[in-house]
């Protein structure tokens, strides 16, 4: 038994499971051959001995079961009853002995004592520096108080309270303890192998001072800072700290904190400097990852005390090389959803971006296409070629304009990068035929849709009609999983080849009406104000359709007495479960299922084909519906609304055309003013058109991969029907062949990877191959310092109200009247707008269809706010310009 107590520092046995993460980490790089003070580990086995030793386990969740983790003096209380009850536990006599056994083996020199949780650090979380280390303990019984106080700083009141607000378990953790010879360090330090300020992998960060490395650490000096090159070793800058304070270890045992007068003296010589980050560079190539080291320097040796991963940086996609430099923005941002995706949902759109390619005649496969690129279980687009051509950045600086701000803020910083100079190419022969032959039929088309709306909207759904349909009876027709995932391949193709021809203009049409509009009002005092105001109530938006829908089966449950009842006594998810059991009420059912037969197929990061959809789980259509039952002001109904905003265009057209009479050639300018302005009401709708016709595609695929699936589940191969969505294409076709493997285990890590995932709450705009993660628009108006917060206005108007942060629209319920403050959104979240009184959002442009949708209801919006839902909390009152872009805090600063 005690064999398992203790292990070799190089102990191949040592796992995150045996020896925490510092532990395991300093046994593979012992074992790799690298400088590691000599040592052993105390395993977890050890800890949970002691636990049980002294029936620990019992009292500790007895403590913890009245513990809040928002309040600090219960966090400490319990932290302070838990460590009374290791400090009052005695060590059992077996372990003890085995201590003393590996500690004489070691010939008992000073030592240094560390923590070493089993808790791994995760996207934005790192439990770095939660636990106690002991330098300088000197002999057996100080050893053996160090070991225990390690082990009782699991329970610290910051540990405690971050695991509650993480939704980490308390009780299946453990800890195990480091104990090294103490290292007398004439110098020490950390080592970042990527500069963890703008996440450059070119870039490797050195801080030292004197003494030990606890004074820097704990944050009581100022050290040196040494930037060196992570290619060549050479280094790019030095920075001299003060250095005033060095801690020393204390003959007996113990340390003690010294002055230093060292402004001058630099703690660590360039040649140290140099060896170091060699080391550094090949402890990352060990792990595979950039790393945050901490080292010590002695007589002239380097020693390498800890090193973990920097869970600061933002990932890169495999296997991409920091130069030549790539550019890469967010889809996520783009489509207003920074969820990560399944592996299929990614995998279809990087079908279609391939297939799609095969317009410009240029047709790729999955594999080979280099447009769409995963990072962090996300999609990004190569933007490279676009922006080293002279005509490709200037179209994409003025189409991030439109679509995403923020984007098109943090790219500003790039285009004068000399990396990224325009490559002055003359376009060959080949080449324009194949621009010429793929843009000549969707201009064709933009025009006919310019000249005749009536007719070109027609075609436009008429042929997304006609493919639903088509793939519907195909979809009837497949009967095994073999056939669909065929299906799902054939569909690709077609989306690309047969219906994005159709798709594009339409979406074009709209937008070039606006544009141009914006053109003929130029120079109008109000001007831009006026064209937003002609985009409100339109016709045509599958969306607003959708929400108006959704409104009008509220007032069909609120018009049956039993049905409102029903919603007034149960919960959303009470309400969906007898809904989905046929239990509600009739009139409540009947509108339900209504409503769902059209719209059931959309739902939250609706874009990945793995997430649910409302038909799956209506909780947010019952949310929503909630929301809708409350509004109790006829004027505020959101049919009045729409209304209203219908009539406020053509009002706004009117004032339009009456303001470019007086100007030069202006019966001429009115004419087209109107005519242009009629353009807009007509087209600018559609442009939520395209992606509903792929959402009602992809529910149409995804129902029949489900009734496969069933199958697969009963047959034990599946754990659950949504399994399959975690494969990749390859994968998914290879098991409807009938290919064996553990194909559970498989998708449980990627379920884990897929849930690790969704707790990162920063997700960049802008990703280099270098490593730099640009999260906010550098570029953003400056917030003005007197309680205002600014970003880009997308719908105008005033209001005030109080914030409601929402990051997940599946637990929300608005209040009437409440600013909603989101990280983005897609469609499935547009019904929330209904009952919103004003919406401010992180990422989103002026036609990102929440601006959109915001606009026809009249709600004010701004957009392209950096870190909305952490500057604002619920409850706060604010005021919102959707007209200026300013937030204005009424009651409290932001965060």
């Amino acid at each position: 038994m005690g064999e398992s107590w203790i292990l070799p520092l190089d102990a191949g046995e040592a796992t995150l499971a045996t020896s925490g993460g510092k532990g395991a980490n300093l046994a593979r790089l012992a074992r790799a051959g690298f400088p590691v003070s000599g040592g052993f580990l105390v395993t977890t086995a050890a800890y949970s001995a002691f636990v049980a030793a002294n029936n620990l386990e019992a009292a500790i969740r007895e403590i913890l079961s009245g513990v809040h983790a928002e309040e600090p003096q219960s966090l400490e209380a319990a932290s302070a009853a838990i460590r009374a009850c290791f400090a009052a536990g005695a060590v059992p006599a077996a372990l003890a002995d085995a201590l003393r056994a590996a500690y004489a083996a070691m010939g008992r020199p000073p030592v240094a004592v560390r923590s070493s949780a089993t808790a791994e650090d995760l996207p934005e979380m790192s439990f770095a520096g939660q636990q106690d280390t002991y330098l300088n303990v000197v002999g057996e019984e100080a050893l053996l108080q160090a070991v225990v106080n390690c082990w009782s700083s699991l329970w610290t009141a910051r540990a405690i309270g971050y695991r509650a607000r993480n939704d980490i378990p308390q009780q299946d953790i453990a800890l195990a303890v480091v104990v090294q010879a103490m290292v007398p360090s004439e110098a020490s330090g950390v080592l970042f192998t990527a500069n963890p300020l703008n996440g450059k992998r070119t870039e490797i960060v050195i801080d030292a001072t004197l003494g030990l490395g606890e004074a820097l650490v704990s944050g009581q000096v100022e050290p040196d800072h040494y930037l060196v090159a992570a290619a060549g070793g050479r280094i790019l800058s030095k920075t001299l700290g003060a250095k005033a304070l060095a801690i020393r270890g204390r003959s007996g045992g113990g340390t003690v904190t010294v002055a230093e007068d060292a402004a001058g003296r630099q703690a660590l010589p360039d040649a140290a400097i140099v060896e170091l980050a060699r080391l550094g560079r090949r402890v990352a190539d060990l792990f595979g990852a950039p790393q945050d080291i901490e080292w010590a320097w002695s007589a002239g040796q380097l020693f390498l005390l800890q090193s973990r991963p920097i869970t600061s940086l933002f990932p890169l996609p495999e296997g991409m090389a920091p130069e030549p430099l790539q550019v890469l923005i967010s889809f996520g941002a783009v489509q207003g959803m920074l969820d990560p995706m399944t592996a299929l949902g990614r995998d279809f759109f990087g079908a279609f971006f391939a297939a799609a390619g095969a317009l410009f005649g240029r047709r790729q496969t999955l594999e080979s296409q280099r447009v769409l690129v995963v990072a962090a279980e996300r999609l990004f687009i190569n933007v490279t070629t676009v922006v080293r051509n002279p005509v490709g950045r200037g179209l994409l600086r003025r189409a991030l304009t439109l679509i995403e701000p923020g984007t098109g803020q943090a790219m500003e910083t790039l285009w004068d990068d000399p990396r990224l100079a325009p490559q002055d190419r003359r376009i060959r022969l080949a080449t324009l035929v194949r621009i010429v032959r793929a843009l000549g039929p969707l201009a064709g088309r933009l025009l006919v849709n310019l000249l005749r709306p009536d007719v070109g909207r027609a075609e436009f759904q008429r042929r997304a009609e006609g493919a639903v349909t088509a793939l519907y009876h195909r979809e009837m027709a497949a009967t095994s999983l073999a056939e669909r995932v065929a299906l799902l391949e054939q569909l690709v193709d077609e989306l690309a080849g047969d219906l994005l021809p159709y798709l594009l203009p339409g979406v074009a049409s709209g937008q070039v009406a606006l544009q141009l509009l914006n053109r003929l009002a130029g120079g109008l005092p109000g001007a831009t104000q006026e064209v937003l105001e002609v985009t409100r109530g339109l016709p045509h938006n599958v969306t607003t359709e959708m929400d108006l829908a959704l409104w009008a089966t509220a007032r069909a449950i609120k018009a049956d007495p039993a049905s409102t009842a029903r919603f007034a006594q149960a919960d959303a998810p009470a309400l969906a479960a007898d809904f989905l059991a046929g239990r509600l009420p009739g009139q409540a059912q009947t509108a339900i299922a209504e409503f769902l037969q059209d719209y059931g197929m959309r739902g939250i990061a609706e874009i990945d084909i793995g997430r649910p959809r409302w038909c799956d789980d209506p909780t947010p259509i019952m949310q929503v519906l909630g929301s809708y039952l409350r509004i109790e002001d006829a004027s505020q109904a959101p049919d009045v609304v729409f209304a209203r905003g219908a009539a406020s265009a053509e009002t706004a057209i009117g004032r339009l055309v009456r303001a470019v009479r007086p100007t030069r050639g202006g019966r001429l300018k009115a004419r087209l003013v109107r005519w242009m302005a009629r353009r807009v009401r007509e087209l600018a709708g559609l442009r939520e058109s395209p992606k509903f016709t792929v959402i009602r595609i992809l529910g149409i695929v995804r129902a029949g991969l489900l009734e496969s699936s069933q199958a697969l589940v009963a047959a034990g191969v599946l754990e659950r029907a949504d399994d399959l969505f975690f494969l990749h294409l390859a994968e998914l076709r290879a098991l409807a062949a009938g290919e064996t493997g553990d194909w559970r285990a498989l998708i449980a890590g990627r379920r884990a990877t897929f849930a690790r995932e969704r707790r990162r709450r920063q997700v960049p705009r802008v990703l280099l191959s270098d490593g730099q993660a640009l999260f906010g628009g550098s570029g953003a108006p400056a917030d003005t310092g007197d309680g205002v917060i600014v970003g880009s206005p997308v719908s105008p108007g005033e209001v005030e109200g109080v914030v409601h942060v929402v990051f997940d629209p599946h637990g929300a319920q608005l209040a009437p009247g409440e600013i909603l403050v989101c990280p983005g959104t897609d469609p499935a979240w547009t019904p929330l707008f209904l009952a919103a009184g004003g919406l401010v959002m992180e990422v989103g442009g002026l036609m990102t269809h929440g601006s959109v949708v915001a606009r026809e209801y009249g709600i004010p919006a701004v957009v392209g706010v950096h870190h909305a839902t952490t500057r604002l909390v619920t409850g706060q009152r604010v005021r919102v310009d959707g007209t200026s872009g300013r937030i204005v805090l009424l009651d409290g600063p932001a965060r």
